[in-house]
């Protein structure tokens, strides 16, 4: 075997390895900056101080602070929601039970930063939308995705008899979705918790209506 030759590569994997770390490492901080001062108030000197990088090293990675901020939504934001209402949610049989414990989960995840910065997606939708087509898109496709996720859940529970035949899914998984946004919002205007706790519980109310032996009655 060629010695200097593996030694190459060797060298080679493990500085695409630092690069995928480094850049990892930069999104993070980003996320983070931009959850507490949106993407406008984002900048990138003092990203660079906090993530302790030069500006060299940034336009190696992203061409313009526009490109990084896509690739938060495309990576961080994208990856974040599939965790929460892909992948946790998949693991109940139970779809209500699965859907109030992934909103427990994203909640964990988060910690105080959710009362008092709000949803990173939703605050990213309300400053970006109207201003980049790129950033409006790319978070109303997410939103989607998680709609269709708690959706295809809802509709496994109809199969299993858990939920009423005649629940229309997708708009009650619209309705769960916009509910738990709009009980995060108002947390963040007062800046405590008490929103989410009270929409928790009528949120297990409504949740009774859905189930086949809940007593809900047809709407």
């Amino acid at each position: 075997m060629d010695e200097s030759g593996a030694s190459a590569r060797a060298a080679s994997r493990a500085g695409e390895a630092r690069s995928s770390e480094t850049r990892a490492h930069l999104l993070d901080v980003a996320f983070a900056e931009m959850h507490e001062h949106g993407f406008q108030g984002l900048r990138i000197d003092v990203l660079l101080a906090k993530a302790q990088l030069t500006k060299g090293a940034f336009y190696h990675y992203f061409a313009s602070k526009t490109d990084l901020g896509l690739a938060v939504i495309d990576e961080l934001l994208a990856g974040y929601a599939d965790l929460i209402w892909g992948q946790h949610l998949q693991q109940f049989a139970d779809p209500l039970e699965g859907i109030e414990a992934s909103f427990s989960f994203a909640m964990g995840l988060l910690g105080p930063r959710l009362t008092t910065l709000g949803c990173p997606m939703n605050n990213l939708a309300q400053e970006m939308s109207a201003l980049d087509e790129r950033f409006r898109a790319r978070l109303d496709a997410l939103f989607v995705g998680i709609v269709r996720h708690i959706a295809t859940a809802l509709e496994g529970g109809k199969e299993r008899g858990l939920i009423r035949p005649d629940v229309d899914c997708e708009n009650a998984a619209t309705f769960i979705f916009a509910a738990f946004e709009g009980a995060i919002g108002l947390a963040k205007s007062a800046k405590n918790a008490k929103a989410l706790t009270s929409a928790q519980s009528e949120m297990r109310r409504y949740f009774e209506t859905l189930r086949a032996d809940g007593g809900g009655g047809k709407r």
